[in-house]
C-alpha cells in the first residue's frame, strides 16, 4: 500500500503543501505515500504511528542516510550529524497495521487511585483543532481532554475536569512512554568543547524541508531543459534522475 514518492509526486504534494501548516504538510504527503486511504484516516494515525510512516517514506524516497546541521549550545560550534532512519526507530515501533481503524496500542488505561483512567493516544486531527492557540499549556490540556475516554472514580463515572494534576501528569507521561516515534531525540557530542546534549529530531519538518529544497532544484532544472530544449514539464518529469543529469551537463549546467 506504502509507495515512493515520484518526481511528480513530489512536485505536486509540494505545490499543495506550500504555505500551510507542518501537520497539514504531513498528512499531504502521507495522502501521496497512501493514495488507497482517505484523508480521514490519516488524521486518525496517532502522532507515533503518522511518524513511523512519514520515516518510512522518506527511507524509500530519498533513501536512509539523514543528515543535518546542528549548533552547539556550549560554543556555538555547528557540527554535521549524519545517521540512518534504523537508528530512529525503536524494534517495538513498527510500520502500523493501516488496514484496521485504530489498532493494537492506542488506547490504555491507567489506575491510580482511587482513580481509574481508559484513553487513547493523539492524533493529527487533535493536534489541528488546537493550532491555532497561543496558550501551550491550555492546548496540551484540550488535546489531553480530547483523549480522555472514560473516567471513574472509586469504580463510579467521573467528570474529566475532577482529575487531579498528578493525574492528568501520569497519563500525559505514559502517552509518551507509548510513542517513542512521537518524542525523537539524538545524543550529540560536540568535539570542539566535549559538551553533550539531546537534539530533538522532528521527521515532519524534517523531510518538509527536504521535499521544499529538492522542488527548488528540480524547478531550476526543469527551467533549464525546457530553455534549451524546448521540453515539457511532463516530458522532464518522466526522465529518470540519469538521464535528466546527462542532459544537463551538456548543457552547462
Amino acid at each position: 500500500m506504502l509507495q515512493p514518492l515520484s518526481a511528480s509526486d513530489l512536485l505536486d504534494l509540494w505545490e499543495r503543501g506550500e504555505n500551510r501548516t507542518p501537520i497539514e504538510q504531513a498528512l499531504v504527503i502521507l495522502e501521496f505515500a497512501f493514495p488507497g486511504l482517505s484523508a480521514d484516516r490519516l488524521a486518525h494515525l496517532t502522532i507515533g504511528q503518522r511518524d513511523a510512516c512519514l520515516l518510512k517514506v522518506r527511507e524509500l524516497t530519498f533513501g536512509s542516510r539523514l543528515k543535518g546541521l546542528a549548533a552547539c549550545p556550549s560554543c556555538g560550534e555547528r557540527l554535521e550529524m549524519a545517521f540512518d532512519v534504523g537508528d530512529l526507530q525503536p524494534q517495538e515501533a513498527a510500520l502500523p497495521d493501516l488496514e484496521k481503524e485504530g489498532g493494537a496500542g492506542t488506547t490504555a488505561s491507567l489506575k491510580l487511585s482511587p482513580y481509574e483512567v481508559t484513553f487513547r493516544l493523539p492524533d493529527s486531527a487533535d493536534l489541528s483543532a488546537v493550532a491555532g492557540m497561543q496558550d501551550i499549556g491550555l492546548a496540551r490540556r484540550r488535546v489531553l481532554e480530547a483523549c480522555l475516554l472514560e473516567v471513574r472514580k472509586d469504580g463510579e463515572t467521573a467528570a474529566p475536569d475532577e482529575l487531579p494534576g498528578e493525574v492528568l501528569d501520569a497519563v500525559t507521561a505514559h502517552m509518551g512512554q507509548a510513542e517513542p516515534l512521537a518524542n525523537l531525540s539524538l545524543a550529540v557530542n560536540c568535539p570542539a568543547c566535549g559538551h553533550s546534549w539531546q537534539v530533538v529530531f522532528d521527521i515532519v519538518a524534517f523531510l518538509w524541508n527536504e521535499i521544499d529544497a529538492w522542488a527548488a532544484r528540480f524547478m531550476r532544472e526543469v527551467h533549464i531543459l525546457a530553455s534549451a530544449y524546448g521540453w515539457h514539464e511532463a516530458e522532464i518529469l518522466a526522465m529518470s534522475t540519469w538521464r535528466r543529469q546527462r542532459y544537463l551537463e551538456m548543457v552547462g549546467a
